[in-house]
Parts: C-alpha cells; sequence; structure tokens
C-alpha cells in the first residue's frame, strides 16, 4: 500500500491505497483519508502514534506499507517527515520537487520555486481533464495554477487563502468577530455576519472567476479549471467557471507521481 503525505502550513492529509487498483476512471480507490492538524513541533514518535491510530481505526495493517509520497510546503518539518516515513514503510519514500519524474513539464523560470503541492495537482489535473486548464486549491494561500493544452505548467498566482483572510478581519477589525463561514443568501449583509459572509465568499468567489478569465486570454482556448481544498465546494457553488471539484485532486497527483517513478526505475 501506498501512504499518501500532503503536508500544508495549516493541514496535513493523509490517503492510504493500492496504487494499483483504480477505478473505471483511473482514479485510486483510497482506502482511507485523513486531515490533521499541521504541528511544527510534532516529533516523528508522535506521528508514528498517529498514524498508527487512524490506520488501526480503518483496519488497516500498518505493516502494509510499501512506500510514501510526500508533498510538503513547510521546510521546517520536512526532516521530520521524511524520517516518519522511513520508519512506517518497508519501501522507498518519494519527496515530491521539480525534478521528479511526471507527464507534465514544470516550465517555470525558477523551477524550484513551485510549491509541491502544485506540481501534483497540475498532474493530476492533466491527467483527468487535460489542457489547457486551471486549478485553483482554497489553501492555507489561494493558489492558481496554469496547464498548458500539451502538458506545460507554466505558472499562476498566490492570494492570501480564505481561512488566514477571515482571521485577519477578526484581528485587524476591532467591533468584527469570528464567524462560522456559510453560503451568504444575498450579497446585501443585513447584518455584520452577513455582511462578512457575502464579502468573504462573494468576494473569493469574484476573485476566482477573475483570475479565471485572465489566465484564459493568456492560455488561449477554453481551459478547464479544477477546484481543490477544504472550501472548494462553496465557493464552485457560486462560480461561474469553476466546472469540477476535486477535493482529493493532491491525493491523487501524489499517486501519480509515485506510479511514475517507480516504472522509471523498474518496480
Amino acid at each position: 500500500m501506498l501512504l499518501a503525505i500532503d503536508a500544508g502550513n495549516t493541514n496535513i492529509v493523509l490517503g492510504v491505497c493500492d496504487p494499483d487498483d483504480l477505478d473505471s476512471t483511473g482514479r485510486a480507490r483510497w482506502q482511507a483519508q485523513w486531515r490533521i492538524a499541521t504541528q511544527r513541533a510534532r516529533t516523528e514518535d508522535e506521528y508514528v502514534v498517529l498514524l498508527w491510530g487512524l490506520m488501526g481505526s480503518a483496519g488497516l495493517p500498518m505493516d502494509g506499507l510499501s512506500g510514501v509520497a510526500i508533498s510538503n510546503v513547510v521546510p521546517s518539518i520536512g526532516r521530520t517527515l521524511n524520517t516518519f516515513a522511513e520508519r512506517v514503510c518497508s519501501g522507498p519514500v518519494l519527496c515530491v520537487g521539480p525534478d521528479t519524474p511526471a507527464s507534465i513539464t514544470v516550465d517555470y523560470h525558477t523551477p524550484g520555486d513551485v510549491g509541491p503541492d502544485r506540481i501534483v495537482n497540475a498532474e493530476a489535473a492533466y491527467r483527468f481533464y487535460g489542457g489547457p486548464a486551471v486549478v485553483v486549491d482554497y489553501g492555507t494561500a489561494t493558489t492558481f495554477d496554469a496547464l498548458t493544452a500539451d502538458g506545460r505548467y507554466i505558472g499562476g498566482a498566490i492570494a492570501p487563502g480564505i481561512g488566514i483572510s477571515v482571521e485577519a478581519l477578526a484581528q485587524h477589525a476591532a467591533r468584527l468577530s469570528r464567524i462560522e463561514l456559510l453560503p451568504p443568501e444575498h450579497a446585501i449583509g443585513r447584518s455584520t455576519v452577513e455582511s462578512m459572509r457575502s464579502g468573504i465568499v462573494l468576494g473569493f468567489v469574484e476573485q476566482t472567476d477573475g483570475m479565471v478569465r485572465r489566465f484564459a486570454e493568456e492560455l488561449g482556448g477554453n481551459p478547464t479549471v479544477i477546484a481543490t481544498g477544504g472550501l472548494a465546494e462553496m465557493i464552485a457553488s457560486r462560480s461561474r467557471t469553476i466546472r469540477h471539484v476535486d477535493p482529493w485532486l493532491t491525493l491523487e497527483g501524489l499517486r501519480l507521481v509515485w506510479q511514475c517513478s517507480r516504472s522509471l526505475n523498474g518496480k
């Protein structure tokens, strides 16, 4: 079994699958997926205990892991994650970077600056949806990534994420507090909470649609827009440009690059 780890600044998403057991769409039949908080002080022993509990609750054996694929954008936890991965599996550990084998080409001025999550998102988007395409990932940051028709990742845009935008309002506006983020019923809020929901949710919808239109002008054609991340469904429900919501796109991308690497290594 393959353990896929997507380590972000806010959450770490883990998934376990047999990378060769696919459904009719070519996607993995994930046996379990989990989301835990990113804690920079967590030790490798704590990760082992956490995984042991998660695997046990899903009825999966810890000794069944034969490989690990990691996408990590938090440098301070990189060594800990790598050591943890080597302890829990009997096979190789793949840490995704700009030189990781994939079906896409990273055509960026400074390839080393591209986050591994953006690379694997682009890999999965191209394999499942083709190109041209735009991937919008609603994480700690909101990222927009552009793929050409011939599978070149050419860059994108990075903006503050929804969560940190809500936090910033609560921290820096004395009369505003943290709210439960729900889809607004109207653009014109009739209370402070309604106004905040409108400004945040619809503001990100308009940001998404506006950025996609600008990307489309530069990419040419009619790019397929794929949204992923925890709040993708909420934004997509009001967006005029998002065609697909794919919540596990990053894990699928990790599986795909894992298979590319394994194929090149003859395993």
